[in-house]
């Protein structure tokens, strides 16, 4: 049964920073692009990050591009992301997604979110 689970949300202030853990198990996710959406309150989920197996060309919302990177460690299976200068605009439910190939659009598999909140 592939699992992903995201650990690491919370509240913070603005100008602040958090790191997002995403581990995946059950299957091989080599090959697989991995990465994050986020879905805020009222509004549609909309993509943030991903990155591919071989962690070459990571890329970006551009609303988030020069403040979050995304990272991974195929040896533990687990994708992060490490947030910065956050925004209350940057408040939401962020989910870890996984899809075989090169671009993350639809996601195979999903975890169940963690709750990012950033007060002003």
């Amino acid at each position: 049964q592939v699992q992903l689970v995201e650990s690491g949300g919370g509240l913070v202030q603005a100008g602040g920073s958090l790191r997002l853990s995403c581990a995946a198990s059950g299957r091989t996710f080599s090959n697989y692009v991995m990465g994050w959406f986020r879905q805020a309150p009222g509004k549609e989920r909309e993509f943030v990050a991903a990155i591919r197996w071989d962690g070459v060309n990571p890329y970006y919302a551009d609303s988030v591009k020069g403040r979050f990177i995304i990272s991974r460690d195929n040896a533990k299976n687990t994708v992060y992301l490490q947030m910065n200068s956050l925004k209350p605009e940057d408040t939401a439910v962020y989910y870890c997604a996984a899809q075989n190939g090169r671009a993350l659009t639809r996601g195979d598999y999903w975890g169940q979110g963690t709750q990012v909140t950033v007060s002003s």
